[in-house]
């Protein structure tokens, strides 16, 4: 892509957009994969922009890596405080749906403390429904809420990954700058004797 001003301006609003389309990583949507179906477009928008084979390698394997982290660390989290499954999967649960209900609060920020109460709050009920004592419940509940940060903050880290390589492949380059040919040592020499052979003729 060819460096001018619209096109730096262009670039930067979609990396922008790419920007706020990774928070919703804390509502547990798929915003890495929204991510790569975004730059996937811009390529179609953009035929120029050098978006190989191997970016696109790139930009699934950060995709799947972050699914792969977010729930492995739910999962071991929760498991290493005594959650069942059914109670991480109700903490899961209860993260989206806690993210929703918060997501007005603190600028789009209460999504956070929305799911990881909501991950509290749904594994805990869920443990005790199932007749565990309210102190295991609990230590259930504080390992889904862990995992669901950490395994957060783990897909958040990827698709900012996912970000910064789509920048440095679709940022414009800037235009090399204009070279000021140099005369070479010798030109005014040249130049005198060019001179006085012009004289002497029309002398």
């Amino acid at each position: 892509m060819e460096f001018f001003p619209l096109a730096s301006l262009l670039a930067g609003a979609f990396i922008t957009l790419l920007c706020f389309v990774l928070f919703l990583n804390i509502f547990g949507l798929p915003a890495n994969w929204i991510i790569l179906g975004l730059v996937a477009l811009w390529k179609l928008v953009v035929p120029s922009a050098s978006l190989d084979v191997w970016f696109w390698v790139a930009m699934v394997g950060f995709g799947l890596l972050g699914e792969a982290l977010e729930l492995g660390v739910q999962v071991v989290k929760a498991r290493h405080y005594g959650s069942s499954s059914s109670g991480t999967f109700a903490g899961m649960v209860g993260a989206f749906v806690g993210a929703i209900l918060l997501a007005p609060l603190f600028w789009g920020l209460g999504a956070l403390v929305g799911a990881l109460i909501g991950a509290w709050l749904g594994c805990y009920a869920m443990e005790l429904y199932k007749g565990r004592p309210a102190g295991e419940a609990m230590n259930a509940a504080m390992g889904a809420m862990m995992g669901r940060f950490l395994g957060t903050v783990c897909k958040c880290g990827t698709g900012a990954a996912m970000i910064v390589l789509t920048a440095h492949h679709i940022w414009p380059d800037a235009p090399a700058p204009a070279t000021v040919p140099t005369a070479a040592p010798e030109a005014p020499a040249e130049v005198v004797r060019l001179f006085l052979h012009v004289v002497r003729q029309c002398c």
